[in-house]
């Protein structure tokens, strides 16, 4: 599968990419995600980002970005990965998925080269991100798997100047980049968007399977952090069998440490027809996953101080409070054990949580370069 137009690509668009092969009939396939795109000269994967130049393929999209933010972490979501910190995040254009319900359409569904207004190179983002205080970078707003290397560099570059790395992602990677990509990463939210193949085929034209073998190897074979997001649609992955048999999955297959978030969907992009999920949805959702033995189930995109706080699993004492993304209360040493039994909490902690708070700061990396 690949996009039908063809461009001429300019000189400076063209970075070697990675993860393809020639084919019998003389196409280059890529072999970065499983769409397998079959390229002739000048066409695009459906991804938009990455393309055919010649007789390799190019990463068109490398130093580039639609502009960077410094966010609060917990907005990736991330609760268990240095709380409270600032974190610098940006993405680019494209996605390799076709989600009828995306939230960020404006810019994963872009195919224009000028959403790309902000370049940067590996470099000048990690000595933005230590100059702006950030604890962290994110790669996040479309799906950084279709960006890999020019994710891999940044990383890089972060991790010698002391900045950690997130990757806000789909999961939808073959085997191969997928070590590659996930090496790179200290911490990930990855979005389990349903629990059933008709759900990814109908409405996001991906594959279910390939995401859980993902959740498999970064729960098992990395280091890299784990969070794990379903956004909830109303009549399409919001059903009390669903919901059971997901959360029983992840208990089984990744444990129960692993923390969930449910968020609410607004309409957006081509759903349109359906209302914005209740609150008592995402708290049924929750329930269930308690139930089934998770520790850590969290709601995300209405306000819920009880969904949005982290409880210790052992004593019940509410660690970390939190009302929207900004945290309230803190009962953790400073290697992450409960104040009150001593059980250490999962996740990366080091030292007092920070004091950002709920601010998003749009910046300009031009006085960083």
């Amino acid at each position: 599968m690949c996009r039908r137009e063809q461009d001429v690509l300019p000189d400076d668009a063209i970075h070697p990419a990675r993860y393809w092969h020639t084919v019998e009939d003389g196409r280059l396939q890529c072999d970065l995600c499983p769409r397998f795109c079959r390229l002739r000269d000048g066409q695009r994967g459906l991804c938009f980002v990455r393309a055919r130049a010649g007789e390799q393929v190019a990463l068109t999209t490398y130093g580039r970005s639609s502009g960077f933010c410094v966010d609060p972490i917990e907005k990736k979501p991330l609760n268990h990965f240095l709380p409270g910190t600032p974190v610098l995040s940006f993405g680019t254009a494209g996605c390799n998925l076709t989600c009828q319900f995306c939230q960020n359409w404006d810019i994963s569904k872009s195919r224009q080269v000028d959403t790309l207004a902000a370049a940067a190179s590996p470099e000048t983002i990690a000595r933005a991100a230590q100059d702006l205080g950030c604890a962290s970078v994110a790669f996040t707003y479309n799906d950084p798997v279709i960006f890999l290397e020019d994710a891999v560099d940044v990383a890089a570059a972060c991790h010698e100047a002391g900045i950690g790395t997130v990757a806000v992602t789909a999961g939808e990677i073959c085997e191969a980049p997928r070590r590659e990509f996930f090496a790179s990463m200290d911490a990930t939210n990855i979005d389990l968007k349903a629990f059933t193949q008709t759900f990814y085929h109908e409405l996001c034209s991906g594959d279910l399977a390939t995401v859980l073998e993902t959740l498999n190897y970064v729960a098992h074979e990395t280091d890299t952090w784990l969070e794990i997001t379903t956004l909830l649609i109303p009549d399409a992955n919001d059903s009390n069998v669903e919901i059971q048999a997901q959360t029983r999955w992840i208990y089984e297959h990744l444990g129960p440490q692993v923390p969930l978030h449910f968020t609410a969907f607004h309409p957006d992009f081509r759903m349109l027809d359906r209302e914005r999920t209740p609150a008592t949805t995402l708290a049924r959702a929750r329930q269930i996953a308690l139930d089934q033995g998770l520790k850590h189930v969290y709601t995300g995109n209405v306000h819920d101080e009880e969904g949005g706080s982290t409880t210790c699993p052992h004593c019940g004492t509410r660690v970390i409070g939190r009302d929207w993304y900004t945290l309230t209360s803190w009962s953790l040493s400073e290697t992450g054990e409960c104040s009150q039994c001593g059980t250490p909490l999962a996740g990366v902690f080091r030292g007092a949580p920070g004091t950002w708070g709920a601010r998003r700061q749009p910046v300009s990396l031009e006085d960083y370069k």
